[in-house]
């Protein structure tokens, strides 16, 4: 029997709908460099989502590129980046928002649940030696939604710490690798969750969801879109053919699919959480989305590895369980078994 896939919503394939779109786009010819029909019709499409008549759209090829090439227009060389201390930019990029900002310092800050608080924020603001050329200064406030370890910030407290941010005249990132999947499961709008609630610049996350290669950096700011266009160009970020990504993003905010696509993997980690539960496995926390952390002991995981379960060890006997627009109601059904 084939192996059940939860390592990652990266080890999933291209969604139909998306395939599709590369088909229809993969016919005559189109301008290089954005200068196609389907960028045109992205940029009216994300105006529509967002509800934002002054949005652009960059796509590229990593979740890490937009991170660091947006990081990268928000902070001066000189200054620093708060986040989590679990953000994936923090511990999983290898420094790429630190080159792209020309030495920009990363501070990773403690949060229960591994989400940021106001007074976090505020007691990194009480110990910075504000004006002081010695020292960096805070400049940007990054938040990730889903946080790397699955949690999720409400529209309330990303509100909150906005606001903290702008005591001081920090911009904001978000870091929306799986925004989709919290929009859904929050059930408010694409702008309640980004610029409305004070985000200046957003990572879109799209591979993890469907896409094959494409994220983008959202930009509610018209003020950075142009020096953002510059960056990407000198970073090597902008394709050629540029109308395959766009076709893919293009189809992605369509008639919702990127909700539908995140839903489906919701409710499949709704099914494997309410089965892990009613089996005694213990979740670190709940997950509202698409990923999981169970601790399951070394001689469990060893069982499940040899009954064709795929999944991410993270030490202490800990596994890393996500799901994917990709996973079935049968998938977690066998999943589970594997746990009696």
């Amino acid at each position: 029997m084939d192996a059940i896939e939860l390592r990652s919503d990266n080890a999933a394939g291209v969604a139909p709908e998306l395939m599709a779109a590369l088909a229809e786009a993969n016919t005559g010819s189109a301008l290089a460099y954005g200068g196609d029909d389907w960028s045109a019709r992205l940029k009216q499409r994300a105006a529509e989502v967002f509800e934002h008549a002054g949005v652009s759209v960059f796509p590229v090829p990593s979740g890490t590129a937009a991170n660091a090439l947006a990081l990268s227009a928000l902070c001066p060389p000189w200054g620093s980046v708060l986040c989590h201390e679990t953000a994936h930019i923090f511990v999983n990029e290898a420094g790429a928002t630190s080159m792209f900002a020309g030495g920009a310092v990363m501070k990773g800050l403690p949060g229960a649940a591994h989400r940021l608080t106001p007074a976090a924020i505020e007691r990194a603001f009480a110990e910075t030696n504000w004006g002081d050329p010695h020292h960096s200064q805070p400049s940007v406030l990054s938040l990730t939604q889903l946080t790397d370890r699955g949690t999720m910030y409400s529209v309330e407290q990303l509100e909150a710490l906005t606001a903290v941010a702008r005591t001081r005249g920090l911009r904001v990132h978000l870091d929306g690798a799986r925004l989709a999947n919290a929009i859904a499961r929050l059930g408010c709008t694409p702008a309640q969750a980004t610029w409305k609630a004070g985000v200046d610049v957003l990572s879109l996350g799209a591979i993890k969801n469907g896409a094959m290669n494409t994220d983008a950096i959202v930009c509610f700011d018209p003020k950075l879109a142009e020096p953002l266009s510059y960056r990407l160009k000198r970073a090597g970020h902008v394709a050629s053919k540029m109308r395959y990504p766009a076709a893919q993003l293009l189809a992605y905010l369509t008639g919702g699919l990127w909700l539908r696509l995140a839903s489906t993997a919701n409710a499949a980690m709704e099914r494997l959480a309410a089965g892990l539960k009613a089996r005694g496995v213990e979740l670190l926390d709940e997950p509202p989305a698409n990923m999981a952390f169970v601790r399951a002991g070394d001689a469990l995981a060893d069982q499940l590895e040899r009954r064709g379960l795929l999944f991410y060890r993270m030490g202490g006997g800990v596994i890393r369980l996500v799901t994917s627009w990709q996973t079935t109601p049968e998938q977690i059904d066998r999943a589970l078994a594997l746990f009696d």
